[in-house]
């Protein structure tokens, strides 16, 4: 997966600790991409519905 280099650095930003011995806040990661797998689930659903009329 290519990244561009100014959104790589954005969300390592983002997602940075120095407090961390991996440099990351590991709870901050996880609940971003919780987060966005939800809203990608909630926008798949409406996807799914909207085909679903279409096809009836």
């Amino acid at each position: 997966m290519t990244i561009p280099e100014q959104e790589y650095e954005r969300i390592a930003k983002m997602i940075h600790s120095d407090s961390s011995p991996v440099g990351i806040d590991a709870k901050k990661t996880h609940i971003m991409l919780l987060y966005m797998v939800e809203q990608m689930q909630a926008k798949l659903e409406k996807m799914e519905a909207r085909l679903a009329t279409l096809e009836a």
